[in-house]
């Protein structure tokens, strides 16, 4: 039994069924599919071990399990071809999948948990590949 209780009310099924649908979007994305196929590949097997990767990183995320181990901030920084550009799209991208594949009530705590972590993920590499000496972006 996990020592904490979950964030908001979702299944394990339903944290799957969102990262599956998800991925399902990006694959075909015109910005961001690109990116991701070069990274994964287009094989069905390396895309069924990433979602279940991510799968783990929400049920972490939400209901406490501890079954993930990596480090997604580092991962989005070492790969050049993650931009701080891209988060938005990412983000509205998994709040249009939520809201079609989740009830409203996943769909929202969901969505806010994602743009928070997304936007931190932003800042980090905007933080990582500033200019020396360059501004920092507050924002």
């Amino acid at each position: 039994m996990n020592a904490m209780p979950p964030r908001f009310a979702i299944t394990p099924d339903e944290i799957d069924a969102q990262v599956r649908a998800f991925y399902a979007e990006i694959r075909v994305h015109p910005v961001l599919g690109p990116i991701f196929n070069a990274r994964i590949g287009k094989s069905l097997g390396a895309w069924a071990a990433h979602e279940e990767k991510i799968a783990r990183f929400w049920r972490n995320a939400i209901l406490h399990e501890r079954n993930y181990d990596g480090r997604p901030q580092q991962v989005h920084m070492a790969t050049p071809s993650v931009m701080p550009e891209h988060f938005p799209i990412w983000l509205d991208l998994f709040e249009e999948t939520a809201t079609r594949v989740l009830p409203m009530e996943v769909a929202v705590p969901w969505v806010a948990l994602a743009r928070r972590i997304g936007e931190g993920m932003r800042m980090g590499i905007e933080q990582v590949r500033r200019q020396p000496g360059a501004v920092p972006v507050l924002r």
